[in-house]
Protein backbone atom coordinates (compact mmCIF):
# COMPACT_ATOMS: atom_id res chain seq x y z
CA UNK A 1 0.00 0.00 0.00
CA UNK A 2 1.38 3.41 -1.00
CA UNK A 3 0.33 5.28 2.13
CA UNK A 4 1.68 8.64 0.98
CA UNK A 5 -0.25 8.45 -2.29
CA UNK A 6 -3.42 7.50 -0.40
CA UNK A 7 -2.98 10.47 1.95
CA UNK A 8 -2.52 12.83 -0.98
CA UNK A 9 -5.63 11.49 -2.74
CA UNK A 10 -7.61 12.13 0.42
CA UNK A 11 -6.27 15.67 0.74
CA UNK A 12 -4.47 14.86 3.99
CA UNK A 13 -1.02 16.25 3.20
CA UNK A 14 -0.32 19.90 3.88
CA UNK A 15 3.49 20.06 3.91
CA UNK A 16 6.35 17.55 3.65
CA UNK A 17 9.98 18.42 4.32
CA UNK A 18 11.17 16.19 1.45
CA UNK A 19 8.37 14.51 -0.48
CA UNK A 20 10.55 12.44 -2.80
CA UNK A 21 12.83 11.33 0.03
CA UNK A 22 9.92 10.39 2.30
CA UNK A 23 8.17 8.43 -0.46
CA UNK A 24 11.35 6.40 -1.03
CA UNK A 25 11.88 5.96 2.72
CA UNK A 26 8.34 4.58 3.15
CA UNK A 27 8.67 2.21 0.20
CA UNK A 28 11.98 0.72 1.31
CA UNK A 29 11.48 0.04 5.03
CA UNK A 30 9.15 -0.13 7.95
CA UNK A 31 9.19 3.43 9.27
CA UNK A 32 8.73 4.43 12.89
CA UNK A 33 6.82 7.70 13.16
CA UNK A 34 5.31 9.72 15.97
CA UNK A 35 2.77 12.36 16.79
CA UNK A 36 2.49 14.21 20.08
CA UNK A 37 -0.63 14.93 22.13
CA UNK A 38 -0.36 17.40 24.99
CA UNK A 39 -2.68 16.56 27.92
CA UNK A 40 -4.48 19.89 28.30
CA UNK A 41 -7.73 18.15 29.33
CA UNK A 42 -8.81 14.72 30.57
CA UNK A 43 -9.98 13.75 27.09
CA UNK A 44 -9.10 14.23 23.45
CA UNK A 45 -11.73 15.84 21.23
CA UNK A 46 -12.43 15.41 17.54
CA UNK A 47 -10.00 18.19 16.73
CA UNK A 48 -7.32 15.64 17.73
CA UNK A 49 -8.81 12.84 15.65
CA UNK A 50 -7.09 13.59 12.36
CA UNK A 51 -3.51 13.12 13.60
CA UNK A 52 -4.54 10.01 15.61
CA UNK A 53 -6.09 8.52 12.48
CA UNK A 54 -2.99 9.48 10.49
CA UNK A 55 -0.98 7.27 12.85
CA UNK A 56 -3.52 4.49 12.26
CA UNK A 57 -3.25 4.89 8.47
CA UNK A 58 0.51 4.45 8.65
CA UNK A 59 0.06 1.46 10.96
CA UNK A 60 -2.38 -0.18 8.53
CA UNK A 61 0.27 0.32 5.83
CA UNK A 62 2.77 -1.65 7.91
CA UNK A 63 4.62 1.17 9.67
CA UNK A 64 5.13 1.56 13.41
CA UNK A 65 3.43 4.48 15.20
CA UNK A 66 4.43 6.08 18.47
CA UNK A 67 1.73 8.01 20.33
CA UNK A 68 3.65 10.49 22.44
CA UNK A 69 1.72 11.92 25.37
CA UNK A 70 3.22 15.24 26.42
CA UNK A 71 3.38 14.78 30.17
CA UNK A 72 6.36 17.16 30.14
CA UNK A 73 5.47 19.64 27.40
CA UNK A 74 1.90 19.71 28.69
CA UNK A 75 3.21 21.45 31.79
CA UNK A 76 4.76 24.22 29.65
CA UNK A 77 2.18 25.10 27.01
CA UNK A 78 2.40 25.23 23.23
CA UNK A 79 2.13 28.81 21.88
CA UNK A 80 1.12 27.52 18.41
CA UNK A 81 -2.23 28.87 17.26
CA UNK A 82 -2.79 30.93 20.40
CA UNK A 83 -2.64 34.65 21.15
CA UNK A 84 -2.46 34.27 24.93
CA UNK A 85 -0.57 32.16 27.47
CA UNK A 86 -2.07 28.87 28.57
CA UNK A 87 -3.00 28.36 32.19
CA UNK A 88 -0.43 26.02 33.71
CA UNK A 89 -1.66 22.83 35.37
CA UNK A 90 -0.03 21.01 38.26
CA UNK A 91 2.08 17.90 37.70
CA UNK A 92 -0.60 15.76 39.37
CA UNK A 93 -3.34 17.09 37.08
CA UNK A 94 -1.21 16.66 33.94
CA UNK A 95 -0.36 13.09 34.99
CA UNK A 96 -4.07 12.29 35.36
CA UNK A 97 -4.84 13.81 31.98
CA UNK A 98 -1.97 11.82 30.43
CA UNK A 99 -3.28 8.49 31.70
CA UNK A 100 -6.78 9.22 30.39
CA UNK A 101 -5.46 10.14 26.94
CA UNK A 102 -3.32 6.99 26.72
CA UNK A 103 -6.43 4.88 27.30
CA UNK A 104 -8.29 6.70 24.53
CA UNK A 105 -5.42 6.26 22.08
CA UNK A 106 -5.39 2.52 22.84
CA UNK A 107 -8.99 2.25 21.59
CA UNK A 108 -7.98 3.45 18.12
CA UNK A 109 -4.40 2.26 17.64
CA UNK A 110 -3.26 -1.36 17.91
CA UNK A 111 -0.83 -1.52 20.84
CA UNK A 112 -1.04 -5.29 21.27
CA UNK A 113 -0.11 -7.32 18.22
CA UNK A 114 2.38 -7.59 15.38
CA UNK A 115 5.81 -6.26 14.61
CA UNK A 116 4.33 -2.81 14.01
CA UNK A 117 2.32 -2.62 17.24
CA UNK A 118 1.95 0.98 18.37
CA UNK A 119 4.05 2.30 21.24
CA UNK A 120 2.93 4.80 23.87
CA UNK A 121 5.58 7.10 25.30
CA UNK A 122 5.47 10.07 27.65
CA UNK A 123 8.02 12.86 27.26
CA UNK A 124 7.93 13.50 31.00
CA UNK A 125 10.27 10.49 31.11
CA UNK A 126 13.22 12.43 29.65
CA UNK A 127 12.27 16.07 30.18
CA UNK A 128 11.85 15.63 33.94
CA UNK A 129 15.37 14.16 34.20
CA UNK A 130 17.14 17.18 32.67
CA UNK A 131 18.79 19.85 34.76
CA UNK A 132 18.62 23.47 33.63
CA UNK A 133 22.36 23.32 32.91
CA UNK A 134 21.90 20.20 30.74
CA UNK A 135 19.11 21.94 28.88
CA UNK A 136 21.09 25.11 28.19
CA UNK A 137 24.46 23.49 27.38
CA UNK A 138 23.38 20.42 25.42
CA UNK A 139 20.27 21.68 23.65
CA UNK A 140 19.79 25.44 23.97
CA UNK A 141 23.10 26.20 22.26
CA UNK A 142 21.80 24.68 19.02
CA UNK A 143 18.95 27.20 18.72
CA UNK A 144 19.63 30.72 17.48
CA UNK A 145 17.28 33.41 18.74
CA UNK A 146 16.76 34.79 15.23
CA UNK A 147 15.88 31.29 13.99
CA UNK A 148 13.26 30.88 16.73
CA UNK A 149 11.81 34.35 16.28
CA UNK A 150 11.20 33.63 12.61
CA UNK A 151 8.92 30.67 13.41
CA UNK A 152 5.20 31.43 13.01
CA UNK A 153 4.31 30.08 16.46
CA UNK A 154 6.64 32.66 18.04
CA UNK A 155 6.41 35.53 15.54
CA UNK A 156 2.63 35.69 15.84
CA UNK A 157 2.94 36.11 19.60
CA UNK A 158 5.59 38.83 19.73
CA UNK A 159 3.08 41.66 19.49
CA UNK A 160 0.89 40.27 22.30
CA UNK A 161 3.82 39.00 24.35
CA UNK A 162 5.22 35.55 25.00
CA UNK A 163 6.85 34.24 28.17
CA UNK A 164 10.23 32.55 28.20
CA UNK A 165 8.35 29.41 29.31
CA UNK A 166 6.29 29.13 26.14
CA UNK A 167 9.20 30.44 24.05
CA UNK A 168 11.14 27.28 24.99
CA UNK A 169 8.32 24.94 23.91
CA UNK A 170 9.82 24.58 20.43
CA UNK A 171 13.09 23.37 21.94
CA UNK A 172 11.33 20.82 24.15
CA UNK A 173 9.36 19.40 21.22
CA UNK A 174 12.59 19.21 19.24
CA UNK A 175 14.08 17.22 22.09
CA UNK A 176 11.20 14.75 21.75
CA UNK A 177 12.15 14.03 18.15
CA UNK A 178 15.80 13.66 19.13
CA UNK A 179 15.00 11.28 22.00
CA UNK A 180 12.64 9.13 19.92
CA UNK A 181 15.16 9.06 17.08
CA UNK A 182 17.82 7.74 19.46
CA UNK A 183 15.63 5.39 21.53
CA UNK A 184 13.15 4.13 18.91
CA UNK A 185 14.82 4.88 15.55
CA UNK A 186 11.94 7.25 14.81
CA UNK A 187 12.44 9.03 11.49
CA UNK A 188 9.11 10.77 10.84
CA UNK A 189 7.13 13.28 12.87
CA UNK A 190 3.59 14.20 11.88
CA UNK A 191 1.27 16.87 13.22
CA UNK A 192 -1.24 19.56 12.42
CA UNK A 193 -0.35 22.42 10.11
CA UNK A 194 0.32 24.65 13.13
CA UNK A 195 3.16 22.31 14.15
CA UNK A 196 5.30 22.90 11.05
CA UNK A 197 7.72 25.23 12.84
CA UNK A 198 8.16 22.85 15.77
CA UNK A 199 8.65 19.86 13.44
CA UNK A 200 11.29 21.56 11.29
CA UNK A 201 13.06 22.76 14.45
CA UNK A 202 13.24 19.12 15.59
CA UNK A 203 14.79 18.09 12.28
CA UNK A 204 17.35 20.87 12.63
CA UNK A 205 18.27 19.64 16.13
CA UNK A 206 18.71 16.09 14.80
CA UNK A 207 21.12 17.32 12.16
CA UNK A 208 23.12 19.47 14.55
CA UNK A 209 23.50 16.75 17.18
CA UNK A 210 24.08 13.75 14.89
CA UNK A 211 27.16 11.90 16.16
CA UNK A 212 29.50 11.41 13.22
CA UNK A 213 26.67 11.00 10.71
CA UNK A 214 26.96 12.83 7.39
CA UNK A 215 23.24 13.27 7.11
CA UNK A 216 20.33 12.21 9.29
CA UNK A 217 17.46 10.60 7.44
CA UNK A 218 14.39 12.09 9.04
CA UNK A 219 11.24 13.78 7.79
CA UNK A 220 8.30 15.91 8.80
CA UNK A 221 4.72 15.90 7.52
CA UNK A 222 1.75 18.04 8.46
CA UNK A 223 -1.95 17.57 7.83
CA UNK A 224 -4.19 20.47 6.77
CA UNK A 225 -6.54 22.27 9.08
CA UNK A 226 -10.04 20.85 8.61
CA UNK A 227 -12.59 23.61 8.12
CA UNK A 228 -16.36 23.55 7.60
CA UNK A 229 -18.07 24.97 4.54
CA UNK A 230 -20.04 27.51 6.61
CA UNK A 231 -16.81 28.96 7.99
CA UNK A 232 -17.30 27.67 11.54
CA UNK A 233 -14.55 25.79 13.34
CA UNK A 234 -14.55 22.04 12.86
CA UNK A 235 -15.29 20.09 16.04
CA UNK A 236 -17.13 22.90 17.79
CA UNK A 237 -20.88 23.06 18.29
CA UNK A 238 -23.21 25.36 20.21
CA UNK A 239 -22.76 22.98 23.14
CA UNK A 240 -18.96 23.09 23.02
CA UNK A 241 -16.33 20.57 21.95
CA UNK A 242 -17.15 17.05 20.76
CA UNK A 243 -15.10 14.83 23.09
CA UNK A 244 -13.95 11.26 22.56
CA UNK A 245 -14.82 10.41 26.18
CA UNK A 246 -18.38 8.97 26.23
CA UNK A 247 -18.93 10.53 29.66
CA UNK A 248 -18.36 14.01 28.22
CA UNK A 249 -19.98 13.50 24.81
CA UNK A 250 -22.33 10.53 24.67
CA UNK A 251 -22.11 8.12 21.72
CA UNK A 252 -25.53 9.40 20.62
CA UNK A 253 -24.30 13.01 20.59
CA UNK A 254 -21.14 11.89 18.81
CA UNK A 255 -23.23 10.06 16.19
CA UNK A 256 -25.49 13.09 15.76
CA UNK A 257 -22.51 15.38 15.13
CA UNK A 258 -21.46 13.34 12.11
CA UNK A 259 -24.93 12.58 10.77
CA UNK A 260 -25.69 16.30 10.74
CA UNK A 261 -22.69 17.07 8.52
CA UNK A 262 -23.40 19.59 5.79
CA UNK A 263 -23.71 18.17 2.26
CA UNK A 264 -20.78 20.41 1.33
CA UNK A 265 -18.58 18.81 4.01
CA UNK A 266 -19.58 15.16 4.16
CA UNK A 267 -17.36 13.84 1.35
CA UNK A 268 -14.34 15.70 2.71
CA UNK A 269 -15.03 14.20 6.14
CA UNK A 270 -15.39 10.70 4.66
CA UNK A 271 -12.00 11.06 2.96
CA UNK A 272 -10.30 12.54 6.02
CA UNK A 273 -11.71 10.50 8.89
CA UNK A 274 -12.84 7.11 7.57
CA UNK A 275 -10.96 4.17 6.10
CA UNK A 276 -13.50 3.60 3.33
CA UNK A 277 -12.00 2.97 -0.09
CA UNK A 278 -11.97 5.93 -2.44
CA UNK A 279 -14.25 4.06 -4.90
CA UNK A 280 -16.94 3.74 -2.24
CA UNK A 281 -16.57 7.40 -1.30
CA UNK A 282 -17.00 8.32 -4.99
CA UNK A 283 -20.29 6.38 -5.02
CA UNK A 284 -21.43 8.20 -1.89
CA UNK A 285 -20.54 11.49 -3.54
CA UNK A 286 -22.94 10.61 -6.37
CA UNK A 287 -25.66 9.94 -3.78
CA UNK A 288 -25.11 13.39 -2.27
CA UNK A 289 -25.52 15.02 -5.68
CA UNK A 290 -28.45 12.93 -6.90
CA UNK A 291 -30.40 12.18 -3.69
CA UNK A 292 -29.21 14.56 -0.96
CA UNK A 293 -32.45 14.18 1.00
CA UNK A 294 -31.64 10.54 1.79
CA UNK A 295 -28.40 11.56 3.58
CA UNK A 296 -26.82 8.20 2.77
CA UNK A 297 -23.29 9.61 2.99
CA UNK A 298 -23.97 11.21 6.37
CA UNK A 299 -25.31 7.95 7.81
CA UNK A 300 -22.27 6.08 6.53
CA UNK A 301 -19.98 8.70 8.06
CA UNK A 302 -21.77 8.57 11.42
CA UNK A 303 -21.66 4.76 11.44
CA UNK A 304 -17.95 4.56 10.67
CA UNK A 305 -16.90 7.21 13.17
CA UNK A 306 -19.06 6.01 16.07
CA UNK A 307 -17.88 2.42 15.58
CA UNK A 308 -14.24 3.53 15.34
CA UNK A 309 -14.14 5.80 18.39
CA UNK A 310 -16.60 3.85 20.55
CA UNK A 311 -17.72 0.36 19.45
CA UNK A 312 -20.44 -1.62 17.65
CA UNK A 313 -22.68 -1.63 20.71
CA UNK A 314 -22.46 2.16 21.09
CA UNK A 315 -23.29 2.56 17.40
CA UNK A 316 -26.34 0.30 17.70
CA UNK A 317 -27.47 2.25 20.76
CA UNK A 318 -27.06 5.61 18.98
CA UNK A 319 -29.04 4.30 16.01
CA UNK A 320 -31.83 3.02 18.31
CA UNK A 321 -32.12 6.40 20.00
CA UNK A 322 -32.17 8.19 16.66
CA UNK A 323 -34.88 5.91 15.29
CA UNK A 324 -36.98 6.17 18.48
CA UNK A 325 -36.88 9.96 18.42
CA UNK A 326 -37.79 10.01 14.74
CA UNK A 327 -40.69 7.57 15.12
CA UNK A 328 -41.81 8.80 18.54
CA UNK A 329 -41.46 5.31 20.05
CA UNK A 330 -39.84 6.54 23.25
CA UNK A 331 -40.94 3.48 25.26
CA UNK A 332 -38.59 1.26 23.24
CA UNK A 333 -35.59 2.97 24.84
CA UNK A 334 -33.75 1.84 27.95
CA UNK A 335 -33.03 4.18 30.85
CA UNK A 336 -29.43 4.65 29.75
CA UNK A 337 -30.60 5.50 26.23
CA UNK A 338 -33.08 8.00 27.64
CA UNK A 339 -30.23 9.72 29.50
CA UNK A 340 -28.16 9.90 26.31
CA UNK A 341 -30.91 11.04 23.99
CA UNK A 342 -32.33 13.65 26.33
CA UNK A 343 -29.15 14.81 28.02
CA UNK A 344 -29.64 18.46 27.10
CA UNK A 345 -33.40 18.90 27.41
CA UNK A 346 -34.99 20.62 30.45
CA UNK A 347 -35.31 18.19 33.35
CA UNK A 348 -37.49 18.04 36.44
CA UNK A 349 -37.21 15.77 39.48
CA UNK A 350 -40.57 14.56 40.74
CA UNK A 351 -40.72 13.58 44.39
CA UNK A 352 -44.02 11.82 43.73
CA UNK A 353 -44.18 8.53 41.89
CA UNK A 354 -47.80 9.03 40.83
CA UNK A 355 -48.45 12.75 40.35
CA UNK A 356 -51.43 14.13 38.48
CA UNK A 357 -50.40 14.98 34.90
CA UNK A 358 -52.10 18.37 35.12
CA UNK A 359 -50.17 19.40 38.23
CA UNK A 360 -46.91 17.89 36.92
CA UNK A 361 -47.05 20.08 33.80
CA UNK A 362 -47.19 23.16 36.02
CA UNK A 363 -44.61 21.98 38.58
CA UNK A 364 -42.12 21.05 35.86
CA UNK A 365 -42.54 24.41 34.11
CA UNK A 366 -43.95 22.76 31.00
CA UNK A 367 -47.11 24.86 31.28
CA UNK A 368 -47.28 28.33 32.81
CA UNK A 369 -50.52 27.64 34.69
CA UNK A 370 -53.17 25.01 35.26
CA UNK A 371 -55.35 26.78 32.75
CA UNK A 372 -52.62 26.53 30.13
CA UNK A 373 -52.01 22.88 31.08
CA UNK A 374 -55.73 22.07 30.60
CA UNK A 375 -55.71 23.73 27.18
CA UNK A 376 -52.56 21.85 26.12
CA UNK A 377 -53.96 18.48 27.21
CA UNK A 378 -57.39 19.11 25.69
CA UNK A 379 -55.87 20.30 22.40
CA UNK A 380 -53.72 17.17 22.09
CA UNK A 381 -50.44 19.01 22.52
CA UNK A 382 -49.15 16.78 25.35
CA UNK A 383 -47.39 13.47 24.70
CA UNK A 384 -46.12 10.99 27.29
CA UNK A 385 -43.25 8.86 25.98
CA UNK A 386 -44.32 9.64 22.41
CA UNK A 387 -48.04 8.91 22.90
CA UNK A 388 -50.68 11.64 22.93
CA UNK A 389 -52.56 11.99 26.21
CA UNK A 390 -55.78 14.05 26.39
CA UNK A 391 -57.00 12.83 29.77
CA UNK A 392 -57.33 15.82 32.11
CA UNK A 393 -57.54 13.45 35.09
CA UNK A 394 -54.62 11.24 34.11
CA UNK A 395 -52.45 10.02 36.98
CA UNK A 396 -48.89 8.95 36.21
CA UNK A 397 -48.56 5.18 36.71
CA UNK A 398 -46.01 2.39 36.31
CA UNK A 399 -46.88 2.17 32.62
CA UNK A 400 -45.79 5.77 32.11
CA UNK A 401 -42.40 5.40 33.77
CA UNK A 402 -39.43 3.91 31.90
CA UNK A 403 -37.45 1.59 34.20
CA UNK A 404 -39.34 3.32 37.03
CA UNK A 405 -36.90 6.24 36.64
CA UNK A 406 -37.85 8.40 33.67
CA UNK A 407 -40.66 9.81 31.65
CA UNK A 408 -40.49 12.00 28.56
CA UNK A 409 -43.15 14.66 28.07
CA UNK A 410 -43.40 16.42 24.73
CA UNK A 411 -45.36 19.63 24.34
CA UNK A 412 -46.18 20.48 20.76
CA UNK A 413 -43.89 19.21 18.01
CA UNK A 414 -40.41 19.75 19.39
CA UNK A 415 -40.39 20.77 23.07
CA UNK A 416 -39.15 17.81 25.11
CA UNK A 417 -38.92 17.58 28.91
CA UNK A 418 -37.27 14.85 30.98
CA UNK A 419 -39.01 13.86 34.19
CA UNK A 420 -36.89 11.99 36.73
CA UNK A 421 -38.54 10.07 39.55
CA UNK A 422 -36.80 9.73 42.88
Amino acid sequence: MDVLKDLQERGLVNQITDEEGLAKHLREKQVTLYCGFDPTADSLHIGHLLPVLMLKRFQKAGHRPIALVGGGTGMIGDPSGRSTERQLNSEEVVHGFSESIKKQLAKILNFDEGENAAVARNNHEWLSQMTIIDFLRDTGKHFGINYMLAKDSVESRIEHGISFTEFTYMILQSLDFQQLHEKENCTLQIGGSDQWGNITAGLELLRRTAAGEKEVEAYGLTVPLITKADGSKFGKTAGGAIWLDPEKTTPYEFYQFWINADDRDVIKFLKSFTFLEMDEIAELEKEVKEQPEKRVAQRRLAEEMTKLVHNDEALAQAERITEALFSGDIKSLTGDEIEQGFKDVPAFISEEKEPQLLQLLVDAGIASSKRQAREDISNGAVYINGERNQDLKHTISDEDRIEDRFMIIRRGKKKYFLIRFQ
